[in-house]
């Protein structure tokens, strides 16, 4: 019996070829060959320097690709093969790359007056590339639009009808763009500083992929203003799901996940009290497994991974995991990352950044 992780690795094998098979180090080669799933995280080097590397599931470093400043998220494109790093905000970066080196990277940066707000995905034919960014003089959120097709030339933008848009996905057909707006005002001369957290609006939007226009706005009611809608991910039923980071009183035990669907109104996870303490009223990462239906949340605040069952939205497993930080799907439940540079059962030398994503 074949298993999905072992077609995952020689998907991957066959595409890369075999320059750049020849081109790894044994140690690396002997790693992939035996690895159930391949990853990409950003992270950071013992010298202070930035890249993106490639995983096994195991946690064992295969690629490396430098970068000039910190990432944020990752996107994967399944027709292409192709990934992006979008800069940590107020990052104005982004920095496409082949996970297999046929390719080299090539760097494209927000226009004057935006920068990146982290996240990004493509649309389902790999044409374009979807960015989540800052209009900050305007105090708007936007999508810019980049033609994958095209160097990535920026060709359009939309407006995510919020503030402090931040994750953003793709429905699978490509009709809808899901967006996260956290509700945050912020501004490159102020640095990472939230200078609304009294009159925060948060929300969740669709909107149309051909025109932009609103399909469908949640606005989070007034006793959740200070609950930020940050990330998303869609499960095997087209549902989206949603994490959130809350800046209010530490004392308080808001929701923190939810979902909805198209002509759907939000409907919040109801955690147990202990689940939402161990979590520190914080979701850094939020991902999907669809074949299992699950869905996981990491946090890094107090350190924890919690998973949740799709259908019924009730807490399967629960576990301690220092420094928290990404998770994806993986061939058997969920992958996470830490800051320490923890992934399964390796811990490198690097530092794992905050957003990990599975290369399928």
């Amino acid at each position: 019996m074949v298993r999905t992780g072992e077609i995952d690795r020689r998907q991957f094998m066959r595409a890369a070829g075999i320059g750049f098979l020849a081109a790894l180090a044994p140690q690396n080669l002997y790693a992939l060959e035996r690895a159930d799933a391949v990853f990409a995280a950003g992270f950071r080097s013992p010298d202070g320097t930035y890249g993106i590397a490639t995983t096994t599931a195991e946690g064992r470093i295969i690629d490396r690709i430098a970068l000039p400043a910190r990432a944020h998220g990752l996107a994967y494109c399944k027709v292409t093969g192709r990934g992006v790093a979008f800069a940590r905000r107020p990052g104005t970066f982004a920095m496409i790359f082949d996970p297999k080196g046929g390719e080299q990277p090539v760097l494209i940066h927000a226009p004057e007056g935006r920068h990146y707000y982290g996240h990004g995905y493509f649309s389902p034919d790999g044409r374009l590339l979807y960015a989540s960014e800052n209009d900050f003089d305007g105090n708007r959120g936007m999508i810019g639009l980049y033609d994958a097709t095209n160097g990535f030339a920026r060709i359009g933008e939309f407006e995510a009808a919020g503030i402090g848009t931040h994750d953003m996905t793709v429905s699978d057909d490509g009709r809808h763009l899901i967006v996260a707006n956290g509700g945050i005002e912020t501004h490159p001369d102020f640095g990472r500083t939230k200078l609304n957290l009294d009159r925060m609006q948060p929300s969740l939007v669709l909107l149309d992929a051909a025109s932009g226009h609103v399909v469908q706005r949640h606005a989070l009611p007034a006793h959740l203003s200070q609950l930020s809608t940050r990330h998303l991910d869609v499960d095997e039923g087209g549902r989206i799901w949603f994490a959130c980071q809350y800046e209010g009183p530490r004392s308080d035990l808001p929701p923190l996940a939810g979902s909805f669907a198209l002509g759907e109104d939000l409907r919040f996870v109801s955690l147990p009290d202990e689940t939402t303490q161990r979590l520190g009223n914080y979701v850094g990462a939020i991902a999907v497994n669809r074949k299992e239906r699950l869905v996981g949340l990491a946090s890094p605040k107090v350190g924890a991974a919690v998973i949740l069952d799709t259908r019924s939205g009730r807490v399967i497993t629960e576990q301690a995991i220092a420094d928290a930080a990404g998770i994806a799907g993986a061939p058997q439940g969920l992958a996470v990352s830490s800051y320490d540079g923890r992934l399964a059962v390796t811990r490198s030398e690097v530092a794992w950044d905050q957003h990990l994503v599975h290369l399928a």
